[in-house]
């Protein structure tokens, strides 16, 4: 009954129906992730993902070769002896498969098992950057290719080599998240995108549009030996190896902890990969539409630490010191 969710990988020797648990029972105290920024909510009776408080996240598998493929890549992946130890690390943690109760109420689902990424956050900032100026795949159909297209054009995906999936920002336990509407999210310009970027690590609130981005935490956050550049320079030159796979339409996702940056302390700044759905094998040949996107996105966050503006340092140090206070 569940072999049309689970086909045969294409990437590596094990089975996915040998990941499935043994026995099949629900979860406890599953709920919808709020820190979901991008992609299909669990919301409104909506097929979507859910967590639960041991710091797992459930993905429901879909029910066409995407979900199939998504779980060939985790299946392929976690096992492939040939990825780097290092390079595991920018990848969420896959626990299998396990059948749960879809959130849309349809019945019972196979899930992949994932690492919540945000897990041992309290109030993590977060943004999903869908890396590649071509986000479809070169098996996909002509309606979907279409499509991808359109939306490609009407992004920053062509200009740019990525664009800005959703977000979530943290200004401070008054105002809570700035997170504006996915409608406004894709209307983004190259100009939104800098201001982003730079909201991401400013002290000033994002929700306020007549201050100007400070980037107080840039260094903290963006800059350092373990810092969001560092990691995306590391993966950089894993892509600039790899050729066994292509990850067509897949996100970055950069988070870090702002209250923490606050107190003094790490930020805690990190990279995830997501979304595989659309991953294909690389057959010796270097995915060049992503790490195009990469480096333009690296070039982004580059220029942020390099050039500030004059206007920042001051109201930085300023604001540095109120909020030792408060």
């Amino acid at each position: 009954m569940l072999l049309h969710f689970l086909p045969s990988s294409r990437f590596g020797q094990t089975h996915p129906v040998a990941l499935l648990n043994e026995f099949f029972v629900l979860a406890p105290m599953l709920k919808v992730p709020d820190h979901q920024v991008a992609g299909h909510t669990a919301c409104h009776g909506k097929l979507g993902p859910l967590i639960d408080d041991s710091g797992r996240f459930y993905k429901p598998l879909q029910d066409d070769e995407r979900g199939s493929k998504e779980l060939a890549f985790y299946s392929s992946f976690s096992s492939n002896t040939r990825i780097p130890d290092h390079i595991h690390r920018f990848f969420p943690v896959f626990y299998g498969t396990q059948l749960l109760e879809a959130s849309d109420g349809s019945g019972l689902r196979p899930h992949l098992v994932l690492q919540d990424l945000v897990s041992d956050h309290l109030n993590p900032s977060i943004i999903d950057i869908k890396i590649g100026s071509r986000t479809w795949y070169p098996q996909a159909s002509e309606d979907y290719v279409q499509r991808c297209m359109k939306k490609d054009r009407e992004t920053t995906s062509l200009l740019l080599g990525f664009r800005i999936s959703g977000l979530r920002i943290y200004g401070n336990s008054e105002s809570g998240f700035w997170k504006p509407e996915k409608k406004h999210v894709q209307e983004f310009t190259l100009e939104d995108v800098k201001l982003v970027l730079r909201k991401f690590v400013s002290s000033n609130s994002p929700i306020d549009s007549n201050s100007f981005p400070d980037c107080c935490f840039a260094p903290s956050v963006y800059g350092g030996s373990a810092g969001i550049l560092a990691q995306l320079l590391e993966l950089k030159a894993w892509f600039e190896d790899q050729t066994i796979y292509h990850f067509s339409s897949c996100s970055v996702l950069m988070l870090y902890e702002k209250e923490s940056v606050m107190k003094g302390k790490s930020s805690g700044a990190e990279i995830k990969l997501i979304d595989f759905a659309h991953v294909v094998e690389g057959r010796g040949v270097i995915d060049h539409n992503f790490l195009g996107g990469l480096c333009s996105f690296i070039k982004f966050v580059s220029e942020i630490l390099t050039g500030p503006d004059e206007h920042s340092t001051e109201a930085c140090s300023q604001d540095s010191e109120e909020m030792h206070f408060n």
